[in-house]
Parts: C-alpha cells; structure tokens; sequence
C-alpha cells in the first residue's frame, strides 16, 4: 500500500518497470492500470508519476529520458536504427567481434 511519486521533466519519455511485485498507477482515462513482475510500462505525457506498490517487496526502475527522435529496430538483444545496423550487430556477434 505505500504510495509513491516522483516529478517527471516536461517533454521527457518515461517507462517504468517492475523488477519485483505488483503496482497500481491511474490511467489518462481515470482508471486505474496494474503492472506485475517483469512487466513494462511506457507512460504518457506529464510532469509526474503516482502509483501505489501494492505489496511490501514491490522493486521498480523509473526510466525518463530526453526522446531522442530516431528510428528504432530491435531484435533478440540488439537495439539499433536500421534494419542492417542490426544484420551487421548479429554478424559481429557471431564473428566474435562484437
């Protein structure tokens, strides 16, 4: 039932991910969102985030970041911006050169 809340820089992205238990955070609509373990949940614009840890062994990692306006392509563990950054990450990879 502990409550939590922390200030988001405007024009910021946010995310938020439940290492460990379960939370609760309102909704744009008014309702009211759940995350448990190992779930992921991107935040919408404001300024702040609420929520509630809705056990005692609750962890969480808030992420907010300035949005970096690139394309992104992703696959296993690779993050890239193109379709052949990744190609040219797995060829690495494999090639032992990553």
């Amino acid at each position: 039932g502990s409550h939590f809340c922390e200030t988001i820089t405007p024009g910021h992205s946010a995310v938020i991910y439940v290492i460990r238990g379960r939370i609760s955070l309102p909704t744009e609509a008014g309702g009211i969102d759940q995350l448990g373990q190992d779930q992921l949940g991107v935040l919408g614009d404001g300024d702040r985030i609420e929520l509630t840890a809705e056990d005692l062994a609750t962890r969480l990692l808030l992420i907010s970041a300035r949005p970096l306006k690139e394309p992104v392509a992703r696959r296993g563990p690779f993050v890239m911006n193109t379709a052949d950054e990744l190609q040219q990450a797995f060829s690495d990879y494999q090639s032992g050169r990553f």
